[in-house]
């Protein structure tokens, strides 16, 4: 560090400021905002977001099926309007896939749409049963399960 003390007056004086301190306190500053911010956004209450949706375009080698309770509490699980056990929901769907696949050409096809499982399923249903019959979907080979959900009142769809 240089200082200059009297001296001739051709001597320019040095206008240099020192941007050290201002360097600490901007990355104390930067600091505290990046914990403020991760402690604020880390809250735990939980709201389920609003159902925006795009219309269902359905074909007819998808899948549609339908889950809810029994009066006993045990897991129903329809295909289309017949209802199956978890075994025969494996079966079946396995045996459906491939019907398909063997349909459009085999499976080194060119252009393969494999079909998709839609699950409509009750709002009083244990995520077990749903989730039971997810997994045995994708078990069988279905790349593609959505949900099918019934829109707001109203009867717009939001695609903002």
């Amino acid at each position: 560090m240089a200082m200059s003390v009297g001296g001739d007056s051709t001597e320019k004086s040095i206008s240099d400021i020192n941007t050290t301190p201002l360097v600490d306190v901007m990355l104390v500053l930067l600091i505290i905002f990046l914990v403020t911010t991760t402690v604020a956004v880390q809250a735990v209450q939980l709201k389920l977001p609003e159902v925006k949706f795009d219309p269902t375009t359905t074909k007819p080698e998808n899948v549609s099926l339908s889950v809810t309770t029994n009066a006993d509490g045990s897991c129903a699980v329809y295909w289309g309007m017949s209802p199956v056990t978890s075994t025969e929901l494996l079966d079946r769907a396995v045996a459906k896939l491939k019907a398909e696949i063997d349909r459009q050409g085999g499976p080194n096809a060119a252009g393969l749409e494999l079909p998709e499982a839609h699950i409509r399923g009750d709002v009083n249903t244990p995520y077990k049963c749903i989730g039971g019959t997810i997994y045995t979907m994708q078990r069988a080979g279905f790349a593609r399960v959505g949900f099918i959900s019934e829109p707001p009142p109203g009867g717009t769809t939001d695609r903002g």
